[in-house]
């Protein structure tokens, strides 16, 4: 029995989704603090196993399972994470600046296509003092810093505060990821236009080469990108000597959906099962199209160890939850690796 989708979950679905967040998490806080309970967590919910570990730019992730950026904006129960089992998490999306975000409500559950719609915003307490939180880093959980541009910042002037990001974090995260594919920031999707993408992706490693020893930056790119555009993306990670490419994120689609009347959730990114296909899709082409040049990490409709092993076998290195592990519950990281384990041991049979 899942006792999270048993009990749990539906006491979490009776509040509004950030207010069940917040919950959820306060709790876990609380856990972390206790060392029985840490324990007691981490028995439940860590595989450690040298066969689930995976080398991507020169980073060695314990497994190949981590959560999506989103899940903790401000940097606040990263460490927390690990005794859950993830192997890395992202943080953020980071901008130079705090800002609030969107107006609220402004998340949303769609339970009958265990889907969320998020317009978010970008909410988060800005470079500096998330900087100053991970500067506090205690377990070995990786970290990612998902980087993005303020609101109020033009698109011509964008790379300034992918800069400003990129200075503040850098010496406290193990990879950056360079967010320019929220739907929730208006204009941030032209960023992914190959001229602009870049300038801001030279930009960064200019900076990055600055530095005594560079780190990893990967791209999040959306799930809408058509052939040609995938196609600028493949020949980007070669002239700009990006690591890897996180496909993807959320989708501005709202085709095929069993829940009703979903206009009345208005704006905003789709996650979850419905992303499912087209994610894999996306994943597939990269792969496929670049004949397995640079890492992919899939984030988009992971519910099930089998929905990580489509990813997998589409060509993927690593993969990503968000809304799969609001739904499903903190059991799905085990279940993912388990699955990996099991499919290697045949693979050697």
């Amino acid at each position: 029995m899942n006792f999270y989708k048993a009990f749990i979950r539906p006491l979490l679905f009776l509040l509004s989704p950030e207010t069940s967040h917040k919950i959820a998490v306060g709790l876990l806080q609380v856990s972390g603090k206790v060392p029985l309970w840490r324990l007691l967590l981490r028995k439940l919910y860590c595989v450690n196993n040298p066969a689930l570990e995976r080398n991507v730019a020169g980073i060695r992730f314990p497994n190949p399972v981590g959560l999506a950026a989103g899940f903790d904006k401000n940097a606040l129960f990263f460490d927390e994470m690990e005794m859950l089992g993830f192997g890395f998490v992202e943080v953020g999306t980071v901008t130079p600046l705090a800002q609030p975000g969107n107006d609220k409500p402004r998340l949303f559950r769609l339970p009958a296509d265990e889907a969320l719609i998020n317009r978010m915003g970008f909410n988060n307490d800005g470079a500096e003092q998330i900087a100053a939180r991970l500067k506090s880093r205690k377990h070995r959980v990786l970290v990612g810093g998902n980087i993005g541009k303020n609101k109020i910042t033009p698109n011509n002037l964008a790379g300034e505060d992918y800069e400003k990001c990129f200075r503040a974090l850098f010496d406290y995260v193990d990879f950056f990821v360079v967010n320019v594919s929220s739907p929730n920031t208006p204009g941030l999707r032209s960023l992914q236009e190959k001229e602009p993408l870049k300038a801001i992706l030279n930009r960064l490693q200019q900076i990055n080469d600055s530095y005594a020893s560079r780190k990893p930056i990967f791209l999040k790119i959306a799930p809408e990108l058509s052939d040609e555009q995938l196609n600028d993306v493949i020949e980007l990670v070669s002239v700009c000597r990006i690591d890897a490419v996180v496909a993807t994120n959320t989708t501005i689609s709202r085709s095929g959906l069993k829940t009703g009347n979903v206009n009345s959730f208005g704006e905003g990114g789709l996650s979850g099962k419905p992303l499912a296909q087209r994610s894999t899709e996306v994943v597939r082409y990269l792969y496929e199209r670049s004949k397995g040049a640079f890492p992919i990490i899939a984030s988009g409709g992971i519910h099930g160890a089998a929905d990580a092993m489509e990813k997998f076998k589409a060509g993927a290195t690593l993969v990503e939850l968000y809304t799969g592990f609001i739904y499903e519950g903190p059991v799905l990281a085990k279940k993912i690796m388990k699955m990996l384990l099991q499919e290697k041991k045949k693979s050697e049979a």
